[in-house]
């Protein structure tokens, strides 16, 4: 016990990941009592309501940080003197490009989502696109300093506010509406973003603003962007999809469902997280470097998956006694969704390590093309089968997206492996004359 401890202590990666999980950990206690208090205040049609909002809303809002905090993590990480610009860029982007997606979701989200939750989408968009963007980054900000204590903190200061609300109004309302929600939710979210501001100033300073670097970052950025979106596309469509063919009670049973498969990941995010940073310093030595890492954390992520759905298939009868009877069709859908967990594991392991890499760009694609399997395949699935066809899409799409991507990461490391052979004849690698 002692070694391990000794060996603990020495290991960056382990303390960075220990306090992710930590605060993870309280994050679940206050996530799994929070959405308790919620689903109880709204009930499922209600709570259905607000899902296809915040799912329709957590797609665009990944566009209002243009990336920047994944931006600033890859070139801030090697060298922290650069944080001042990439701080302002951070900034820009969040606060210019999130009003204006709050915008275009006004004009245009009525078209996705039915006519209630289009009524609240306003509210939701302020504070997803721009109060919890900048939170997000900021959270970024403290995971490329490897001080993930803090970035732990906000997590779970996020929650906290959000469950001491939930049981403020559930004691003065006893039932509350979406809107009446949507309101709090927004209070919520800018009370932590004015947290999280304040911290990163303290800590590390005032930020420069440049609109030149933020012209030459936002290709790159955008291509983060895009790649979050994707990833909200292929787990949130079904959501927004259901709210749009008026599904609402069926949504509420999903989205209780899916946040719980949601709230299990988190021990497997932790580790990721810790390890994102890792990821890019050696990538400067291509996939030879990354790949051999994400094995390792496959290891181990992958043993956790199994676990949280063996936990998940076992425990779901408890979901009506904790949220309510009419919450009692989320033990099917949980059970359907239970082994999510354990392909999330293939595919993060192998997109960080292509990613850290720098072939994003490949992320990208074996991205959207789930992305785009999935919301086809709900357009069929979801009119005919309610939530369980969302389950089935949800699953064929992470099970899918865990093998293309190790794939295209053994064929960037085949490739590289080639580049670099020595070629025949040559003084290292055959017969030179004598």
């Amino acid at each position: 016990m002692k070694r391990y401890w000794q060996r603990f202590q020495e290991s960056t990666l382990a303390k960075n990941a220990a306090w992710l999980f930590m605060g993870q950990g309280l994050s679940f206690v206050l996530q799994a009592g929070y959405f308790i208090v919620l689903a109880r205040l709204l009930g499922s049609t209600e709570y259905g309501i607000y899902a296809a909002a915040t799912a329709f809303v957590s797609i665009v809002s990944q566009y209002s940080s243009l990336g920047s905090g994944l931006v600033f993590l890859q070139h801030v990480s090697p060298d922290h003197s650069k944080f001042p610009a990439y701080w302002g860029n951070i900034l820009i982007s969040t606060l210019g490009l999130g009003s204006a997606l709050v915008l275009a979701v006004h004009l245009t989200g009525h078209w996705m989502v039915g006519a209630a939750s289009a009524s609240i989408l306003v509210l939701v968009a302020i504070g997803d696109c721009v109060w919890q963007q900048l939170t997000s980054c900021s959270g970024q900000v403290f995971q490329t300093f490897e001080k993930m204590k803090i970035t732990a903190t906000l997590n779970m200061t996020v929650n906290l506010l959000r469950l001491l609300i939930a049981i403020g109004m559930l004691l003065a309302l006893h039932h509350a509406t979406s809107r009446q929600w949507a309101w709090a939710a927004l209070t919520v979210s800018t009370m932590a973003a004015l947290f999280a501001f304040t911290a990163v100033s303290v800590n590390f300073g005032a930020p420069k603003f440049s609109l030149g670097l933020f012209a030459k970052r936002a290709g790159d950025g955008f291509i983060y962007s895009v790649s979050a979106s994707t990833t909200t596309i292929y787990n949130d469509i079904d959501k927004v999809l259901l709210g749009h063919f008026g599904m609402m009670a069926a949504n509420g049973v999903y989205t209780m469902a899916y946040r719980v498969v949601n709230i299990c990941t988190m021990p497997m995010v932790s580790i990721y997280s810790a390890a994102f940073p890792k990821f890019f310093r050696l990538g400067t030595e291509g996939m030879r470097s990354t790949v051999p890492y994400a094995r390792r954390l496959l290891k181990r992520t992958s043993v956790l998956g199994v676990l949280a759905a063996l936990g998940m298939f076992l425990t779901a009868p408890l979901i009506p006694h904790l949220v309510g009877k009419s919450f009692a069709q989320s033990v099917s859908a949980l059970r359907w969704l239970c082994l999510i967990p354990f392909f999330r594991s293939f595919h993060l392991s192998a997109g960080d390590a292509i990613a850290g890499a720098g072939h994003q760009k490949f992320r990208l694609i074996s991205q959207f093309i789930a992305a785009a399997f999935n919301f086809s395949i709900n357009l069929y699935l979801i009119p005919r089968y309610s939530w369980l066809g969302a389950a089935w899409a949800s699953l064929m799409t992470d099970g899918s997206l865990g093998a293309m991507n190790w794939l295209v990461a053994w064929r960037l490391l085949v490739r590289e492996k080639n580049k670099f052979a020595p070629a025949p004849g040559s003084a290292s690698g055959g017969r030179t004359a004598v």
